[in-house]
């Protein structure tokens, strides 16, 4: 018979799902067969797949599995497996800012040109998901800290990193259920008709030769962003955007289609504009800022604010204000 105690990394789970990431390499067939066969228990009753384990149970598998990793209480081990550690400490202290440490999570601000996790153009150990190991084994914990939302590569701001798996499970539901509100700062082409409005639209992602893209399809998700005027240009409006939603480039991709898009935006943007906004007011990335995250935890609202990066804000001050301008 094998035991293992629940500890709050594994907290909230279903019992299926923890079986596979406590024995990895165990084939699928066999932990649902042990399941089906009555095999496990949790604090001495037949468990199902489907049962939410919860911190301090008692799992009894009444099965010989050839493949059982080590104790999931034992501390972690130097590297956590597989994972290299090469972030160069130079590269780590000009890229990791944390704006709040709690015990539960960490709010981060992170930088245009730094990528939220590894993927095909990001060398190994240059993302903020290496960065957020490397921090977490400097501080010698037994969870890797895990971005519970991302940021594109060139957008700017704050993000949310849990500190123990049944955080991290909470604050994924309540962005499923959008009590995570998530603002922006966005310069847009031109001058919208209305000071603030809501779009609506369904978006569906597609494996494009030119990498992925995001357009309005009839067997797309809904999407919902709210947006409100917060300064008009000449040529220009700054946007403050809250998002219901938070599907892949939805900001970009709505304002694009709505005939306002980003300014610095090479996917989906005005290539004409972009060139003219590089050399004669120097913004040289996609102008998209999460500047508040808002969300209640344990009794109390937590609230945190970025301001606009400086490149950003020296973008503004080279901006005229539009003819006959109004506030709105």
């Amino acid at each position: 018979m094998i035991t293992r105690f629940i500890d709050r990394h594994h907290s909230s789970m279903r019992l299926d799902r923890y079986l596979r990431k406590a024995f990895p390499n165990e084939p699928l067939s066999t932990l649902f067969s042990i399941l089906r066969k009555k095999k496990v228990r949790v604090n001495g009753v037949v468990a199902k797949a489907p049962q939410i384990v919860q911190e301090g149970d008692l799992i009894a598998i009444y099965e010989n599995l050839k493949s059982e990793t080590e104790n999931q209480n034992a501390p972690a081990p130097k590297g956590w497996g597989t994972q290299k550690q090469i972030c160069d400490p130079a590269f780590f202290k000009e890229n990791f800012d944390i704006q709040l440490e709690t015990e539960d999570f960490l709010i981060v601000q992170k930088p245009s040109g730094l990528a939220s996790q590894p993927g095909t153009h990001t060398r190994e150990g240059e993302t903020l998901v290496d960065l957020l190991r490397q921090w977490g084994e400097n501080q010698k914990l037994d969870f890797k800290p895990t971005l519970v939302h991302r940021l594109d590569q060139e957008t700017s701001g704050l993000l949310i990193a849990a500190l123990h798996g049944d955080v991290l499970r909470k604050l994924a539901q309540m962005i499923r259920e959008h009590q995570i509100g998530k603002h922006y700062y966005a310069l847009v082409k031109g001058n919208l008709k209305k000071t603030k409005g809501t779009i609506r639209s369904a978006l569906e992602r597609s494996d494009k030769p030119q990498g992925k893209k995001v357009e309005s399809s009839e067997n797309g998700k809904m999407s919902v962003t709210h947006y409100q005027v917060s300064k008009r240009y000449e040529g220009f409006d700054l946007l403050k955007i809250k998002l219901e939603t938070g599907r892949m480039h939805q900001i970009r991709v709505h304002f694009s289609e709505l005939g306002h898009p980003l300014a610095g935006d090479t996917r989906y943007g005005d290539f004409a504009i972009n060139r003219e906004m590089k050399k004669d007011y120097g913004l040289k990335r996609l102008f998209l800022h999460s500047c508040r995250l808002e969300f209640p935890w344990k009794g109390k609202t937590i609230i945190q604010e970025a301001a606009l990066p400086e490149d950003l804000k020296s973008v503004l001050k080279k901006l005229k204000p539009p003819e006959n301008f109004q506030r709105p």
